[in-house]
């Protein structure tokens, strides 16, 4: 009945069965056909695997276990460069995955990035024509030698009637519907993949597959991209006073879902090592600017180009850097910017207690960790960096030491929070690619100091009084309801209720005293609101204009704060 019910979900899931028949083939044929289940197999009666000269458990068999992620990565590799721009772009996703892959897998992935086949303009014209009609009536020329091949789109240079330069990115055509049968593919294969045991399903495939394909989607829609360009062009205004980054101007009155007309950037790109190492030296202090204001924009707007790699730089002949591909971008909330304030404190700090616990309200896990032994592991791994100052520390290998611990023990960062972790070390790469040490842990901390005075104004803690006094009223109104149905199952027994303890009186202790750390945090919530509500419009600094009410509500504020602090170092002491 399994092998029926199987077939039957394949031929729900997907429409083009043939496409499927293809993939299976493809791996099956570099050596992962003993991976692929009966179940699929008997699921499409008239598909055959074939056999590969060389099955990869055999191979692995042979080699020495360091060699093994090596091994697996090539043989993906030449599965994905097989089949197409949608797993090209998915090896290249990988490849950024160095928390949770080994470096040989990792090595294997990287060589896809350059993998991807053009299409020629005489197959994309059509598409131009269909958008715009006749073509003579919006460009001068376009050139017809690609000058950039992605997974999602091809890119021209061309040349407006009003005598602009530009760049026209062109989506594949059909690669929307590709994407989505290979994405609902990759789903279903992902889910069958990590059955086959706890090892696979630790690495988080599926999860991987659920970010890919958000990401992805985004990408399809050029209008996106531009809405992207613009806003980071907007947020870099406000605050770069020297003019050191440059956004190339976005056509929107041209652009469409499947195509993008954007300035053409006139510059030297940063991967092109030979023509940008003799600027190096010129380029430098450049950077290290654009790296204050990438870290300024990302902590006051949460909103920053996630893909900076050596590509997506160009040094341009008046001294500017301009940046292009808006099509990857991150966007964080002020809530999550705040984590991240308390993650770096942490890190700089060495705080690994506090570290753990940080990364535990943000990441996603399935059973709740062992945290002594976390933060014991987190501590290990942190242990080459104890004694080095912040400008000798390597953020990048810090950042990674911690999120490879968090994935050993099966707790994975939210897409949002891998690429901000991945925009950062990217970042540091690039610095890394041209002899640049940039001092990221000296620069945030810096602003993190000025995030953290702007963070907690009268008007920021009054609004997140009211959010919290919202969540109270929600707890009122459920608690009633819960209590009906808790009597009312416990009546059945005569309301008697079975109690068993087995050494867990110092845990009930410990939840005690929370709850009282809880009373006295509300407790001061109150008193907090109350002092600022009497004090009005009066600035905080002078407190000898306060009223002699807020002065007494502030006074027992103080109080009961001390009082959790007092309750927090004894609960802590207990632990220990």
């Amino acid at each position: 009945m399994g092998i029926i019910q199987t077939g039957i979900d394949i031929s729900k899931t997907f429409k083009n069965v043939t496409r499927l028949k293809e993939i299976l083939s493809v791996f099956a044929k570099h050596g992962f056909s003993e991976f692929i289940g009966l179940g699929i197999q008997s699921g499409l009666p008239d598909f055959v695997i074939p056999k590969s000269k060389r099955g990869l458990r055999d191979e692995l068999a042979e080699r020495s276990q360091k060699e093994w992620p090596e091994i697996v990565g090539k043989r993906l590799k030449d599965c994905f460069e097989e089949l197409g721009p949608t797993f090209i772009k998915l090896g290249q996703i990988l490849s950024s995955r160095e928390d949770i892959f080994d470096q040989g897998f990792i090595n294997e992935m990287k060589d896809l990035r350059d993998k991807v086949k053009g299409v020629p303009y005489s197959t994309l014209k059509p598409l131009l024509v269909q958008e715009f009609g006749n073509l003579d009536d919006i460009f001068e020329s376009i050139h017809e030698e690609a000058i950039g091949t992605a997974s999602i789109g091809v890119v021209f240079k061309g040349k407006l009637k009003t005598g602009e330069n530009v760049v026209i990115k062109i989506r594949r055509p059909g690669i929307s519907k590709v994407i989505q049968t290979d994405i609902a593919i990759l789903h279903f294969l992902a889910s069958q993949l990590e059955k086959l045991g706890p090892e696979i399903k630790y690495l988080g495939v599926t999860r991987i597959i659920r970010d890919f394909s958000f990401s992805i989607q985004n990408e399809l829609n050029f209008h996106i991209e531009a809405l992207n360009g613009t806003r980071l062009k907007n947020n870099l205004a406000e605050h770069d006073t020297e003019n050191v980054f440059y956004i190339p101007k976005v056509y929107k009155e041209l652009s469409r879902e499947n195509v993008l007309i954007m300035e053409y950037v006139d510059g030297i790109p940063f991967s092109d090592q030979q023509k940008i190492s003799p600027l190096i030296e010129e380029i430098t202090p450049k950077l290290e600017k654009g790296v204050d204001l990438f870290l300024r924009t990302f902590l006051n707007d949460g909103f920053f180009h996630a893909d900076l790699h050596g590509g997506n730089f160009f040094y341009q002949k008046d001294g500017k850097i301009a940046l292009i591909d808006f099509g990857l971008m991150g966007n964080l909330s002020k809530k999550n910017r705040l984590n991240f304030v308390a993650i770096i404190f942490a890190l700089i700090s060495y705080n690994y207690e506090n570290l753990v616990y940080e990364f535990l309200d943000v990441a996603e896990y399935d059973r709740t960790p062992e945290v002594d032994v976390l933060i014991g592991d987190v501590r290990e791994a942190l242990s080459p960096f104890v004694g080095l100052t912040i400008a000798q520390t390597n953020f990048s290998q810090a950042l990674r030491a911690v999120v490879k611990t968090l994935s050993e023990h099966e707790i994975f960062l939210p897409r949002e929070w891998f690429v901000v972790f991945r925009a950062f070390i990217t970042l540091d790469g690039v610095g890394k690619s041209l002899g640049i040490d940039f001092d990221i842990f000296s620069a945030l901390e810096k602003d993190i100091k000025v995030l953290i005075k702007n963070s907690f104004t009268k008007e920021d803690v009054i609004e997140e009084s009211i959010w919290a006094a919202r969540d109270l009223t929600s707890i009122y109104r459920i608690f009633p309801r819960h209590l009906k149905w808790f009597l009312k199952d416990i009546s059945k027994n005569n309301y008697s209720v079975p109690i068993e303890v087995k050494g867990q009186i110092q845990a009930y202790q410990n939840i005690a005293t929370s709850v009282l750390i809880v009373g006295y945090c509300l407790t001061s919530l109150g008193l907090l609101v109350a002092t600022l509500y009497q004090i009005g419009p009066i600035p905080l600094s002078n407190l000898g204009q306060w009223p002699s009410g807020a002065v007494l509500t502030f006074v027992i504020f103080i109080f009961v704060f001390l009082n959790i602090i007092f309750e927090r170092l004894k609960l802590r002491n207990k632990k220990n």
